[in-house]
């Protein structure tokens, strides 16, 4: 889209119309597959956000918001997941997404390249809490239609600018419609609530934060706020523009399919909390450990070929946990050590161990122009080993595990609830927690079941 059209922008008539017939309707209908697969992408974040409680990053963004987001009465407040606090909506909403995405183990959708699930997720919970008779089959029907809402919005977005903007940008018109659905609002209300929300998403460079890896991520929890605020200003009277890439001419074919093509079950599931820009490559050194017994310690060099925003990862030793989940090389190289890559060594003691260290020196990366081709479609790496008795091994041209294309047995999923929040929940409760993916289907049972397994903190 043109500066030209941009100043001289007119709503497409009645494009909004059916939009909000899809985002508002009680009894829209979704497919049982999407419902269950909703249901395993929010248990999914619900693991990463436990399993990221403990990080300093999440700490501080608690803390901040219980201090500086106050509510002035109970009606507007929430509580903080795995804390038990309660501050404003949109502070909840906020911290919790901040705290998901500086774990960066959450899902995501390839054509929008970015996340989802990381802002409706504390949305939903921060919206929730005011509605006690809320089943789990409702709530899994407002998560995916902001979903499907927030898939169109990225894909609208990096189809009409230049920039490479981060999540927050577009998941917060998600934010917002997931709660104008539960919220039961009127179709004006929802369309100031998007356009106030396109208008104040963070256009934030994402290619900056690659670069110089901090706390700030992808942007989502910036987005949670401002789709939660966004929604309660426009409910108050509150006008703001129209939102450009919902209703704008050159995005109509985007929304053409709302309500019949299901992006939600596109979603991908990470594996590893480490950038999904280094799961091709990662998947690459999974192969050699599975197909050939490849370890850490047999490797002379391990060379990588990769797409371009892969070979722009933080190339340098990590320092910091938003280091190491921007280095690819790290990554691969704790891959290669540890067999799997969980919070314990993106953190802590996990950040200097020797032996990541000498096979991180081990390794060389750049772009393949063949894999740049395929992104953001795919994320395709193919990776080298060339070990120490001269043996020369490949993976071959592998993309990233967790999406339709290379999905995870359930089995793995499981595992990496534990992986994730093991260290911070009990085994009961993580069980409690993995089986609320079956019972939120079922048509009696309360979302509140649910709240009352993630406000209270951590058990150890």
């Amino acid at each position: 889209m043109q500066k030209d059209a941009l100043m001289s922008f007119a709503p497409v008539p009645h494009q909004f119309d059916k939009i909000a017939d899809f985002s508002l309707d009680p009894s829209v209908s979704i497919p049982e597959a999407v419902l269950e697969r909703a249901a395993l992408l929010l248990v999914d974040t619900l693991g990463v956000a436990a399993g990221a409680a403990s990080l300093d990053v999440s700490r501080i963004a608690r803390e901040f918001a219980v201090d500086f987001h106050g509510a002035s009465s109970d009606k507007h407040s929430a509580t903080l997941l795995f804390d038990g606090r309660r501050c404003a909506r949109p502070g909840a909403a906020w911290a919790l997404a901040t705290q998901i995405d500086n774990l960066d183990g959450h899902d995501g959708y390839n054509p929008t390249k970015g996340h989802i699930g990381c802002a409706l997720v504390p949305a939903l919970f921060a919206y929730a809490e005011q509605s006690l008779d809320l089943t789990g089959r409702q709530a899994l029907t407002a998560l995916a239609v902001g979903y499907e809402i927030a898939a169109r919005a990225g894909v609208a977005l990096h189809a009409t600018t230049a920039d490479y903007h981060t999540s927050g940008a577009w998941n917060a018109l998600g934010v917002a419609t997931l709660g104008a659905h539960l919220r039961r609002q009127t179709p004006e209300v929802l369309r100031q609530a998007m356009g106030i929300a396109e208008y104040h998403g963070p256009r934030s460079q994402m290619m900056r934060e690659i670069a110089n890896p901090t706390m700030l991520h992808d942007g989502s929890g910036m987005g949670a706020l401002v789709g939660i605020s966004s929604l309660i200003q426009a409910e108050r009277g509150f006008i703001g523009a129209p939102a450009i890439t919902v209703e704008g001419a050159d995005v109509t074919h985007i929304w053409g399919d709302l309500g019949q093509d299901w992006t939600l079950l596109r979603n991908y599931i990470k594996p590893y909390p480490i950038c999904r820009w280094a799961h091709g490559a990662l998947e690459g050194v999974r192969v050699l450990m599975v197909e050939h017994a490849v370890t850490g310690p047999e490797i002379e060099t391990l060379e990588v070929a990769t797409f371009a925003e892969s070979a722009a990862l933080y190339s340098g030793l990590p320092t910091t946990t938003s280091e190491a989940q921007y280095s690819l090389g790290f990554a691969l190289a704790s891959l290669l050590v540890h067999g799997r890559i969980g919070p314990e060594h993106i953190t802590g003691a996990g950040l200097r161990n020797a032996d990541v260290a000498k096979i991180h020196a081990r390794i060389t990366v750049r772009e393949e122009p063949r894999h740049s081709a395929r992104f953001p479609a795919g994320r395709w790496s193919d990776v080298t080993a060339i070990l120490r008795d001269g043996r020369r091994l490949s993976s071959g041209d592998v993309n990233a595990r967790g999406g339709p294309e290379a999905p995870m047995p359930e089995a793995d999923i499981r595992a990496k609830l534990d992986a994730m929040a093991g260290h911070v929940l009990s085994a009961g409760r993580i069980s409690a927690l993995w089986d609320m993916k079956e019972r939120l289907l079922q048509p009696n049972t309360l979302f509140s079941e649910l709240t009352a397994l993630v406000t209270r903190a951590p058990d150890q």
